[in-house]
């Protein structure tokens, strides 16, 4: 048996909280913009992806309307550096929804880090960051797609396993990402496992026809 639930008859916001508890674990695009203003804003989006890889793009979706997302439409700009473990309290301290005013680099103890290409600050405590100009910015119902052409990347060679101009990568185990789930529940990498993916050419007998009748 299983419990059958309609989005229409459960109503927004517990279905939001189903979503959110089901489909997990989902990264963390830490974003940081500038409003036109000039004020700093650095907040965690959980809903965020990959959206490209030539050119590159990344996305993530505001919930609502966000001060991330309106200095994003403001400007044309923002950065989003990688969510780790050891910065846990102070990515979730810069989800507290401080006025527009507030810079939250300050409150929480950050330091903003010049970017190369864009206006915004990079989160200088955190290994890996991309720096975007805005794509598109598409609306679906209360929440807002924003997606960034990547126009610039930094990262600290303490967590790459190698030169990334000779196919070095983010060693999983020194990057130490966090990721959120349901609830006020977040995790981090736990158990990592590999395997490689099955071509064509050796899948017949790869996994043989169970028996018939």
């Amino acid at each position: 048996m299983r419990t059958d639930l309609d989005p229409a008859e459960l109503g927004p916001g517990p279905f939001y909280r189903l979503l959110t508890a089901s489909i997990v674990p989902r990264p963390i695009a830490w974003v940081s913009t500038r409003s036109a203003a000039g004020v700093d804003n650095l907040a965690p989006h959980s809903f965020f992806t990959v959206a490209c890889v030539d050119p590159p793009m990344i996305q993530f979706t505001s919930v609502g309307k966000k001060d991330s997302l309106r200095n994003v439409r403001e400007t044309g700009e923002f950065v989003v550096s990688i969510a780790t473990e050891p910065l846990f309290e102070q990515i979730n301290a810069t989800g507290t929804d401080f006025p527009a005013d507030v810079d939250e680099f300050a409150q929480v103890g950050l330091t903003p880090e010049p970017s190369s290409r864009v206006a915004p600050p990079r989160v200088a405590e955190s290994p890996i960051a991309f720096e975007c100009t805005l794509h598109t910015a598409l609306e679906l119902g209360d929440s807002t797609v924003v997606i960034g052409r990547v126009v610039h990347a930094v990262a600290t060679p303490d967590v790459l396993d190698g030169d990334p101009h000779d196919g070095g990568l983010p060693a999983i185990g020194k990057l130490r990402p966090l990721a959120r789930l349901g609830r006020d529940e977040w995790s981090t990498i736990g158990e990592v496992r590999e395997i490689t993916r099955i071509p064509w050419r050796e899948w017949p007998g790869h996994y043989p026809a169970p028996p018939i009748g």
